[in-house]
This record gives structure tokens, C-alpha cells and sequence, in this order.
């Protein structure tokens, strides 16, 4: 119990190291906007500012140019609606309703995107509710959202998180998964147990979730290195995780399969033998072994030698239909992780050693 309790402490504390360079965005960028727009813009009571400032940067991840475009232009939208609206038929509870319901309407048909959707709307609450008797007009108001925006641009461009920490940690994310389910398939080959390789299936089935999240982490990485002239010069190095991101998620497709596989082949009259869960470890250590070498920032050489080790072994003999197909996913899953570390695709698969046709057995596809 002390254990799990010390591991989700520090998975936390990582966590907000992660995100302590949003947080301090999202603070510094907030009280910047507000003291523009009153001071420069003489506008009593800026709300939109320092709001715009906290949807644009966020403590997610996701693309901050383009929310900067949604929130500015919903916000247009939601203001410009509300405040035509309340002026003609005064405020109330069937009149927010009216109000909401037009402004989002006309999101939805001019961009489906949910931050618009939601902008357009709320901002026409705010209009409809809050601020039809404050004097500040329409214009005034996108005002604030576009100062907010071009702040918290300019919070990420000038206090920026390391593209690289996110990256990174997200891919190791990826492939600490990967890592798992084939130690948990081999440990169910070693063992002839049928219970382990259904744990595998059913931690192989939860990674979409880590794929989708280095997905965004990515994008928001090289969208730091775009905006950010602290980091321009290391664009680089980012493009190895960009080389990684396809093989890896296919990577993982094929564990799927893999360990679904292995399931199935602990079924079978003909078990798979020891010597494959001894491949997929290999392949587990390769694997993990990327994932330390692109966080050092190198060339993953010693994880396309070891792959490359594992592309030329020989198929272990005797095997059953299922576990044929489970050496399939293996050497399709050796590929992916060989692409990941810089190799095309061509490359990669002539690597592999050529396999003849059992005797009388089509080859699963």
C-alpha cells in the first residue's frame, strides 16, 4: 500500500514538473493581458483578456494556433449575436436560451470544432447575462480576446516548456507499453498459462490511450519549436520523435494482434515454445532500449542493432497456426520498431530472414 501510495506521488509530482512551464504561462500571461487592456486599451473590465490567455496556452496539450483563431473568432461570433440579440429583445431566461441556441448554431455551421462551438456560446451567455449593461461594446470585447491570444502566444514563444521533455516523455509512455504487453505475452508462453496471456490481451487493448497522448504531445512540441526562438535551433532533434510516431502506433497494433495470438496458441494442441517468448523479450529490451537513446537526445544505433540481431534469428521449428501468426506480428512488429529508429520501410524488411512456406501449410496472413 505505501508502495503504490510513494509511486503515485511521484507520478504526480513528474506530472506537474510537466506542466509547471503551462502553469506559469497561464499566470504570467493572464495578469500581462489584463494590465494591457486596461492600461493601453482603457477598457474597465477586460474579462475576455486574461481568459483568452488561459484557453490559448491551457495546462493540456493540443495546437495553440489554431485555438487562438477558434477563440478569437467564437468569441467574434458569440459577442456580435448576443449584443444584436439583448439590444433588440432585452435579457432573460427564454432570451439566453434564444441567444445560445443562434450563436452556436452558427458555429456549428461554419466550423464544427468543439472550442468554437463552446466559445461562441459562452460568450454569448457572458453578453446576454453578465455585460449588457457595462457599456463596452462588441468591438471592445474581441479586442480583449485577440489581446489575450497574441499574449499567450507570446507567453509560449518566451517562458516555453521543453518540446523535448514532452516528447519524451509521452513516447516513453508508448513504448513502456509496448514493453509491457510483450513481457507479459512471453511470460505467458514460459508459464503455459492462459490467465497471463488474457492479462496481456487486456493491457494490450488500453494503449490506444498512451498513442493519442504522444500524438498531441508531439504536436504541441513542434509547435513550441516553431513559435519559441529559444528553441529554433533544435527543430532537429524533435524530428526524431517525429520518425517514431507512425512506426511506433503501428508497433503497437501488431502487439495486439500478437497477444491476442498468444492466447490463442496457449489453446493449442502444440503450445508455442520457450524459444519465442525468449524473441519477444529481445524485442521488449530493443524497444525500451529506443526509448533511452531518443531521450539522451542520440542516434538509436544500439536499438537498430539489436532489432536488426532479431531480424535475422531463424523461426523456431514446430510451431501451430497460431503461433505462426504470432512470428508474423513479431517480424511485422520488428520492422515498425526498425523504421522508428530511421530505416525505411524497404530497409527494414529486407532485414528480416526470408521464411519458406512450412510443407503443406499456407502462410496465415
Amino acid at each position: 500500500m505505501q508502495t503504490r501510495l510513494s509511486d503515485h506521488v511521484r507520478e504526480r509530482l513528474g506530472t506537474f514538473g510537466l506542466m509547471a512551464p503551462s502553469i506559469a504561462q497561464c499566470a504570467v500571461g493572464a495578469a500581462l493581458a489584463w494590465i494591457v487592456a486596461i492600461e493601453l486599451l482603457g477598457h474597465p473590465s477586460p474579462f475576455f483578456a486574461p481568459i483568452s490567455v488561459l484557453v490559448c496556452v491551457g495546462v493540456g496539450l493540443g495546437q495553440r494556433l489554431r485555438r487562438v483563431t477558434e477563440l478569437v473568432v467564437g468569441v467574434s461570433l458569440g459577442v456580435g449575436i448576443g449584443d444584436l440579440l439583448v439590444s433588440w429583445i432585452g435579457s432573460g431566461a427564454w432570451q439566453l436560451a434564444l441567444v445560445v441556441a443562434l450563436a452556436m448554431s452558427v458555429a456549428v455551421l461554419l466550423n464544427s470544432g468543439a472550442l468554437f462551438v463552446a466559445q461562441a456560446g459562452s460568450s454569448a451567455v457572458l453578453v446576454a447575462v453578465l455585460v449588457p449593461g457595462d457599456g463596452a461594446g462588441g468591438l471592445d470585447r474581441m479586442a480583449d480576446a485577440l489581446t489575450g491570444g497574441v499574449i499567450g502566444i507570446a507567453a509560449v514563444a518566451l517562458l516555453p516548456a521543453s518540446p523535448f521533455t514532452i516528447a519524451a516523455k509521452h513516447l516513453s509512455g508508448v513504448l513502456d507499453a509496448l514493453s509491457t504487453v510483450l513481457e507479459q505475452a512471453a511470460e505467458a508462453i514460459e508459464k503455459q498459462d492462459a490467465d497471463l496471456a488474457a492479462e496481456a490481451l487486456e493491457q494490450a487493448r488500453t494503449t490506444q490511450a498512451a498513442v493519442e497522448e504522444f500524438e498531441a504531445a508531439l504536436e504541441t512540441s513542434k509547435e513550441i519549436t516553431l513559435i519559441s526562438p529559444l528553441h529554433w535551433h533544435r527543430r532537429a532533434r524533435l524530428a526524431r520523435y517525429e520518425t517514431a510516431a507512425v512506426p511506433v502506433d503501428l508497433a503497437l497494433r501488431n502487439a495486439r494482434v500478437l497477444s491476442r495470438r498468444t492466447l490463442s496458441a496457449l489453446g493449442e494442441a502444440a503450445p508455442p515454445p520457450a524459444a519465442l517468448a525468449e524473441v519477444m523479450r529481445e524485442v521488449s529490451e530493443a524497444a525500451l532500449l529506443l526509448q533511452l537513446e531518443l531521450s539522451a537526445g542520440r542516434e538509436p544505433t544500439l536499438a537498430r542493432q539489436a532489432l536488426l540481431a532479431v531480424a535475422a534469428r531463424e523461426r523456431p521449428a514446430g510451431l501451430g497456426f497460431s503461433a505462426h501468426v504470432i512470428i508474423a506480428q513479431l517480424r511485422s512488429l520488428v520492422v515498425d520498431l526498425l523504421q522508428a529508429t530511421g530505416m525505411d520501410h524497404e530497409a527494414a524488411t529486407a532485414a528480416l530472414t526470408p521464411l519458406e512456406e512450412p510443407q503443406g501449410e499456407s502462410r496465415p496472413a
